[in-house]
């Protein structure tokens, strides 16, 4: 029998993993994709690419991942490599550290905030 090869993570684009309203989910996530959260989390999430956590989606724990939009509820350690997007009925707590901000009116931000560069910006060494 022939193994499949795994897929690349250009194959991955475009698809997304979701949890939805109703399901409650306690240990660590790790995807390649982007990934929908409408449930709740209780642990870590680490992804190399997008969440979306929708306005009945909740999670208690520490997030890693490349772009993020909020419109649930978030408690812990959140690390966005690009641009965070905290939507107007969102509710953030803990410590955010992210490359982009954006936050509409209305959303609950009680977090400390560091934004940081990204570290692709090329570094001149005098050659």
């Amino acid at each position: 029998m022939k193994e499949k090869a795994p897929k690349a993570y250009t194959d991955l684009l475009g698809k997304t993993n979701r949890i939805v309203e109703g399901t409650e989910i306690t240990g660590d996530i790790i995807s390649q994709a982007d990934f929908r959260l409408d449930g709740q989390l209780k642990g870590n999430f680490t992804t190399t690419g997008k969440i979306v956590i929708g306005p009945t989606g909740s999670i208690k724990g520490n997030v890693i991942c490349k772009n993020a939009d909020i419109e649930g509820k978030f408690d812990g350690i959140l690390k966005v490599e690009e641009i965070l997007n905290v939507k107007s009925k969102a509710s953030i707590s803990g410590e955010v550290t992210c490359g982009k901000l954006s936050v509409q009116p209305g959303a609950d931000f009680s977090a400390s905030c560091v934004m940081q560069q990204s570290a692709k910006k090329p570094t001149s060494n005098g050659k």
